[in-house]
């Protein structure tokens, strides 16, 4: 069978990290780096003599520290643009990556800061014509609102992995889900974490594969 799909990648704590290929996450399970908490329906990998079922969600047997890295990541632009839906929020109009940039809501020039809070998707022709003034210096009404600006841009992108894999759902959204059978795990796993000596894998030395960070960097 081909190994196409992606495997939901948690940290030891239960945190969502990113996605892997089926193949890296197959490969990570026979190394015994990782716990296989659900598997994909029925599906299973076969070779000649034998055949293994296809995870769908792992989580390491180790920590791993993503935090102090999350805001020197490249995916930053790419989650806001999720979050504000690949359209300019001054036109309205919706454009590709390439014609789309960072608008500072109060500019850097004048003591904005570059939190996602600041930053709204702008096509390039309506960033230049703002230059660098404020919104209502411009005249250039947002269409997005405050509130919605300090939704966590992991949650837009937890989002739209959670509507192509409901079994993930559980594990996105821990803290909305009734899950009772999941919350134990998450709890008795962190509750032994913290009594553990606090050593923890930077990211730079994880050699977990190819994951698609998710929070990971939010």
């Amino acid at each position: 069978m081909a190994l196409n799909g992606r495997v939901l990648l948690l940290n030891q704590t239960y945190e969502p990290l990113g996605t892997v290929s089926v193949a890296r996450a197959i490969i990570m399970t026979f190394k015994n780096t990782v716990f296989v908490e659900e598997f994909d329906g029925d599906r299973v990998l076969r070779s000649a003599h034998d055949e293994w079922p296809v995870p769908s969600v792992i989580r390491r047997r180790t920590y791993i520290n993503v935090r102090r890295r999350r805001e020197q990541s490249g995916m930053k632009r790419l989650r806001i643009y999720m979050r504000d839906k690949f359209r300019c929020q001054y036109c309205g109009e919706k454009r590709g990556v390439a014609e789309l940039t960072f608008d500072h809501i109060l500019p850097r020039s004048r003591g904005g800061d570059n939190s996602p809070v600041n930053i709204v998707t702008a096509c390039i022709k309506c960033n230049n014509r703002k230059s660098n003034r404020t919104p209502a210096e411009a005249r250039m009404p947002l269409l997005t609102s405050q509130t919605a600006l300090r939704v966590k841009l992991e949650r837009v992108v937890l989002c739209h992995y959670a509507e192509a894999r409901a079994e993930w759902r559980k594990y996105l959204f821990m803290d909305v889900h009734d899950d009772r059978d999941v919350m134990e795990k998450v709890h008795r796993e962190r509750k032994r974490r913290s009594e553990q000596p606090q050593i923890d894998t930077d990211l730079h030395r994880w050699k977990g594969g190819d994951p698609t960070v998710l929070g990971w960097n939010f």
